[in-house]
């Protein structure tokens, strides 16, 4: 396939991280990325029930665990908090930071993050222009780190901003960075309220990694109320997205990079390679 699809390190609920790599070997896929992470050491990888990956770790042993297994890292995922203020209990710029010096070292070009949910009252009752700002300040360092270590740092559909075609616009024009791009989230994006064939018309010189997940009907009432969306429960192109006429808009543009699905359950992710191997046949 012209556009390569990987796999979601992050499929089986209190696995640890080499557990979640020999599943997504077993199922066939030869992609994956870095999912789950955090500064410092981790209780709950030490004792073996969840796959978070250390930020301060030898990164060269996260890729030998990948490697091991026959599986590419495409992708640092480091979905931060910019619209609460900055503090140290918070994921934001230090742990951004931390990824694109991991993706770095170990030859990935591309780190994940998103505005997310403000979960603050100062975060929650910024204006429009205060809450682009917040964004812009806080990946200001990090997309000058990620400019000299020749890594991308890609802002995937995950907030009210993000999830907003007009608004993902005026963050890229206020950040002004080669080193920032995106990450189409298809699930995240529709949910949001947001267009996904508007984002790679509009701005689809700009995506450079892909996350698909569909969503049943049930999801319509939800629609621009809720604001990402972890993982999709149902297979491609059974649900209300449109994956096909996303698919084939990406293709028109030129996309040819990496993909992961972001679909839980073995038939479902088995269903969803197949389904987009079909697509790959129409174009």
């Amino acid at each position: 396939m012209a556009i390569k699809v990987g796999c979601f390190a992050l499929i089986n609920p209190f696995q640890t991280l080499d557990k979640q790599v020999d599943q997504i070997k077993e199922w066939g896929f030869e992609y994956a990325d870095v999912t789950d992470n955090a500064d410092g050491a981790c209780l709950g990888s030490h004792f073996g029930f969840n796959a978070v990956a250390s930020l301060d770790a030898n990164a060269f042993d996260i890729k030998r665990l990948f490697e091991s297994r026959g599986i590419t890292i495409t992708s640092v995922c480091s979905h931060a908090t910019l619209l609460d203020p900055t503090a140290p209990w918070r994921y934001g710029t230090s742990q951004i930071v931390k990824a694109i010096r991991m993706a770095a070292s170990i030859g990935v070009n591309h780190v994940i993050t998103t505005e997310g949910d403000a979960h603050t009252s100062f975060g929650k009752n910024l204006t429009d222009d205060e809450a682009i700002f917040s964004i812009r300040e806080k990946l200001h360092e990090p997309l000058k780190m990620a400019q000299d270590y020749g890594v991308k740092i890609l802002l995937e559909p995950h907030g009210k901003y993000t999830d907003s075609v007009k608004h993902m616009e005026r963050i890229i024009d206020a950040c002004n960075s080669e080193a920032l791009g995106i990450n189409l989230d298809t699930g995240n994006l529709w949910l949001g309220g947001g267009d996904p064939i508007e984002m790679i018309q509009k701005l689809g010189s700009k995506i450079e990694h892909v996350h698909w997940k569909d969503l049943p009907s049930e999801f319509i009432p939800q629609r621009g109320k809720v604001f990402g969306c972890g993982m999709a429960l149902i297979a491609l192109g059974e649900g209300v997205i449109g994956i096909e006429d996303i698919y084939k808009e990406l293709v028109k543009v030129g996309f040819d990079g990496h993909t992961t699905l972001e679909v839980a359950g073995e038939i479902a992710v088995k269903q969803s390679f197949d389904y987009l191997s079909n697509l790959e046949g129409l174009t």
